[in-house]
């Protein structure tokens, strides 16, 4: 269990990282009909330049133990994975439903800890997984939706379970000792790199304001990225993941303010189950470690 001070740091970057995040998913839907890898190069392209300032003013430069090298892979591999999918999820969805969709994540995050870093995981936290994605499940909306919304939907729930690997893996990371700055620069140069000989291929003209969209998205993915890296090297997931559905909350104002968008009833109770059972087992998490 990490210290009370650690638990305080790692809240506070996290609640940051959730408004990072629906900001850049707003800029990234008000970049418009780009396609999904040309947004996520400008996305990481920008984090890249961040991380890598923060490295050249550190004493310890760009160092790191060669044994987490296939971690550092893994890691940025489902990253990538996990941000294309959200952004074909964003252009295709309400911005709330995308968002909801991606923070099964934390989820993903516990189940995937059990099998990597071998944390257990109790009958009441499984319970609170099967109920979230019954939650996922209302906003999917499969057998009563039209085809064009179930496909983005499940493109969204793969995104969260690419991001919940990563996030395992930078835990994983952050126990052995990495630094976030580093681990942040690793994954933004991999997506970058992997992404080039696609943008090559199917590159798409951009206009000055949708450059100024991609590059804002790119600033907020910055912020976000530092923040969650810094709360889940500071503590486990299980003691702080709840407070990374701020986010539905900064996601589902943003897009009532720019776009007007109003969920339905069934997307409204699949958030309400998804966000209740997250506060649920943050609540017995800290219960029963006290």
């Amino acid at each position: 269990m990490a210290s009370v001070n650690n638990r305080q740091k790692a809240i506070f970057y996290i609640i940051c990282s959730a408004f990072f995040f629906a900001l850049m998913n707003m800029f990234v839907k008000m970049s418009g009909d780009l396609p999904s890898i040309q947004k996520s190069f400008f996305r990481n392209f920008v984090a890249f330049f961040f991380a890598l300032f923060i490295l050249l003013r550190s004493k310890q430069g760009f160092s790191f133990q060669k044994k987490n090298l296939p971690a550092f892979i893994g890691r940025a591999g489902f990253g990538t994975l996990g941000i294309l999918c959200n952004f074909y999820a964003v252009d295709h969805l309400l911005l709330s439903d995308a968002s909801i969709l991606n923070k099964l994540s934390p989820f993903f995050a516990i189940l995937c800890s059990y099998f990597l870093l071998k944390e257990r995981i109790k009958p009441m936290q499984a319970a609170a997984v099967a109920v979230a994605f019954c939650g996922a499940v209302l906003v999917v909306k499969p057998g009563f939706s039209a085809l064009q919304a179930i496909v983005p939907s499940l493109i969204g729930v793969a995104g969260g379970l690419c991001a919940g690997i990563a996030y395992t893996l930078v835990r994983l990371l952050g126990q052995r000792g990495e630094r976030g700055p580093f681990i942040v620069l690793f994954f933004s140069a991999f997506s970058c790199i992997a992404t080039v000989p696609f943008l090559i291929l199917d590159f798409h003209p951009m206009s000055a304001a949708q450059v100024l969209f991609l590059l804002l998205a790119g600033l907020s993915a910055a912020g976000g990225q530092f923040t969650i890296t810094a709360a889940y090297t500071h503590a486990p997931a299980r003691e702080v993941s709840v407070f990374d559905y701020t986010q539905i909350i900064f996601a589902a104002g943003l897009g009532f303010l720019f776009f007007s968008q109003i969920p339905d009833l069934f997307s409204i109770i699949g958030y309400c189950m998804i966000s209740g059972v997250a506060v649920w087992m943050f609540l017995y998490n800290n219960r029963h470690s006290e």
